[in-house]
This record gives structure tokens, C-alpha cells and sequence, in this order.
């Protein structure tokens, strides 16, 4: 895992709430898919609703060196989190449909509801 990334996800772990649950399941040895939602939730909780995190870092945190095999699973991670209200998924800074045909680069950020 890239050091500033482990870094920033055992700084939420340390913490309490929902960001360092979910950082403490993404650190762990569950499931791969548990553990890319996860990523994905305690980041974006933690940047919160004025930030974003990208697929791509929940997958380096959970795959390591082999973090590109995990794109595909963790951007429909990103889509079922969206579709269930977690987070909105972006793309160049605008709100996208999670049920729309979108291609390239996405950003996710928490809902502020879902916001600690």
C-alpha cells in the first residue's frame, strides 16, 4: 500500500465514528469487495463533502502492487454506494447519474447527510 494512503487510512482508524470503522474493515483481511467499500467510505467520510477520493485509491489501499486488477470492482462499488445515497459520483466537478453510461475518470464524494 502506498505510504501516504496507509498513512492517511490508519490516521482514521485511530479515530472513532463511521470513518474509522470502515478504515479499520479496509486495513483488515475481510473479503476484497467489503474491504474496497470500505476504502471508499472511510475516505470520502473523512475528505468529506467538500472533497473527494477516487476509485483508484480504494483499490491501491486493499490490492497493493496488483491495485489495477481491482478498478473494475471498485468504480461498481462506487456505483452501489451511490445508487444506495452514501456518496455522489463525479466527474468533472458535476454530480453524474450512478445508473448512467459513464466512461472515464470518476470522483467520489460523501453525501453531507452521510457526513460525520
Amino acid at each position: 500500500m502506498p505510504a501516504p494512503l496507509h498513512s492517511e487510512l490508519t490516521r482514521i482508524a485511530a479515530g472513532d465514528g463511521r470513518a474509522a470503522t470502515a478504515a479499520r474493515t479496509a486495513l483488515g483481511e475481510g473479503p476484497t469487495g467489503e474491504r474496497l467499500a470500505a476504502a471508499l467510505r472511510a475516505l470520502a467520510t473523512h475528505r468529506g463533502p467538500g472533497s473527494s477520493t477516487c476509485p483508484s485509491d480504494a483499490a491501491r489501499a486493499v490490492g497493493g502492487s496488483g491495485w489495477r486488477e481491482l478498478m473494475d470492482e471498485a468504480r461498481e462499488i462506487s456505483r452501489r454506494l451511490a445508487i444506495s445515497g452514501e456518496v455522489e459520483i463525479t466527474q468533472g466537478g458535476e454530480v453524474i447519474d450512478p445508473d448512467g453510461d459513464w466512461r472515464g475518470p470518476i470522483r467520489i464524494r460523501i453525501v453531507r447527510d452521510c457526513a460525520e
